[in-house]
C-alpha cells in the first residue's frame, strides 16, 4: 500500500484540536509506505509543528499568518488549493467540524475529489478502503467505497484514537497570498459552553428538562469539573431557557461521541438520542424508571439527580483524590 495523503489539520482559538491528531493517526494506516504531510494555519502555528511530527506527519506546512485565526471561506479555500496543487494527494483528511463542512465540498467538486464525511470507522482491506458512517440520524451505518482514484474524507471526532508516532519530519514555512475575499466578516459572537469544546469531549454531562432551572445546572456543571468533562443539554432544557442553545446535544444540535456520558433529567426522546447514541458508555439518571433514555443506557438510575449528582460528585473526588 503506498498513498500521499494531506491533513488539514484545525486550530480552535490558539489550540491545535484534537480531532486533527486523530485524522493524522487514520493518515498513517492510510498512506502505508506513502507520504503523510500536515498543514496547519494560524499565527500561533509554528507552536504545533514538533506535536504534528510527533504524530506521525513526514511533512508540515505551516501557514504561520494571523489572517488564519478567524475562520473565512474564501481565504482558507485559497490556502487549500494552494496546498493540494503542492503536494497532489491520493487522499485528503480533516475533521468533520463547522469549518470543514463549510469548505470540504468546494475542495471536492473543484480538484475532482471523491468526498465522505463524518466517518466514524475505516476498514483496510489490501489496498482497497471502506469508510462507514451513520445515517437515518444514528439508527444505522453505511459502508461506502470511492469509484474515484482522490478520495476526501472528514472523519467524526473521537472515533479514531491519536497515536503518538515519532518522526523526522521536514518543516516548511508557507506564505499566505492576498485573496480579493468575496464575504467580509464584521463581527463573530462567540457563545461559550465550557473550557472543553463538546464535540471533542471525552466525557459530557447533559441535563434536561428535570434540571428545573438554570441554576439545576449548577451540580452538573460541579461533577463535569471533576471528571474534567463538558456540560451539554437537551433540547427541551434548551426551550425552557435553562441554558443557551449552544450547550444542545441532538439531531438539530451536537452529535457527539465521548467516553462517557451521563444523561441526567433527559427523557430520551428520538432527536436527544440521535445526538449522542454512538457515545461508548451511556449512564442515565432519571425519577421515571420507564423513561425511554434507559432503553439505550449502558447503567441506569431511577432517582432524583439533585441527591444523586452531589453523591456522584464527592464519590469520584474522593476516588480521584486517592
Amino acid at each position: 500500500m503506498n498513498r500521499n495523503v494531506l491533513v488539514f489539520t484545525e486550530m480552535k482559538g490558539s489550540v491545535l484540536r484534537q480531532v486533527s491528531l486523530e485524522a493524522l493517526s487514520l493518515g498513517q494506516k492510510i498512506a502505508g509506505d506513502g507520504s503523510l504531510v500536515a498543514a496547519v494555519f494560524g499565527s500561533q502555528a509554528s507552536r504545533y509543528a514538533e506535536v504534528l511530527g510527533q504524530h506521525g506527519a513526514d511533512q508540515v506546512m505551516v501557514f504561520a499568518d494571523p489572517q488564519f485565526d478567524r475562520y473565512q471561506a474564501d481565504i482558507y479555500y485559497h490556502a487549500y488549493r494552494k496546498v493540494i496543487q503542492a503536494t497532489n494527494p491520493d487522499v485528503i483528511l480533516a475533521g468533520h467540524t463547522v469549518n470543514m463542512k463549510d469548505v470540504a465540498p468546494r475542495i471536492a467538486s473543484r480538484f475532482g475529489y471523491g468526498l465522505i464525511s463524518d466517518c466514524t470507522n475505516v476498514e483496510l482491506n489490501g489496498h482497497d478502503l471502506s469508510f462507514i458512517r451513520p445515517i437515518y440520524a444514528g439508527k444505522a451505518f453505511e459502508k461506502k467505497r470511492f469509484t474515484t482514484e482522490n478520495m476526501f474524507v472528514t472523519i467524526r471526532p473521537n472515533n479514531f484514537k491519536a497515536e503518538p508516532s515519532p518522526k523526522v519530519q521536514e518543516v516548511v514555512f508557507c506564505e499566505a497570498d492576498n485573496v480579493d475575499v468575496q464575504t467580509v466578516i464584521r463581527d463573530i459572537v462567540l457563545k461559550s459552553t465550557g473550557a472543553i469544546d463538546l464535540a471533542e469531549a471525552k466525557i459530557v454531562i447533559s441535563g434536561g428538562r428535570g434540571v428545573k432551572s438554570k441554576e439545576g445546572f449548577g451540580p452538573l456543571n460541579e461533577l463535569a469539573s471533576v471528571l474534567g468533562g463538558a456540560t451539554g443539554a437537551s433540547r427541551g432544557a434548551c426551550d425552557e431557557g435553562y441554558c443557551d442553545y449552544g450547550m444542545q446535544i441532538g439531531q438539530t444540535g451536537k452529535v457527539i461521541t465521548p467516553d462517557l456520558y451521563i444523561a441526567c433529567g433527559i427523557s430520551g426522546a428520538i432527536q436527544h438520542v440521535a445526538g449522542m447514541s454512538n457515545s461508548k458508555v451511556i449512564i442515565a439518571i432519571n425519577k421515571d424508571p420507564e423513561a425511554p433514555i434507559f432503553q439505550i443506557a449502558d447503567y441506569g438510575i431511577v432517582g432524583d439527580l439533585f441527591e444523586i449528582v452531589p453523591l456522584l460528585t464527592e464519590e469520584f473526588r474522593r476516588r480521584l483524590a486517592n
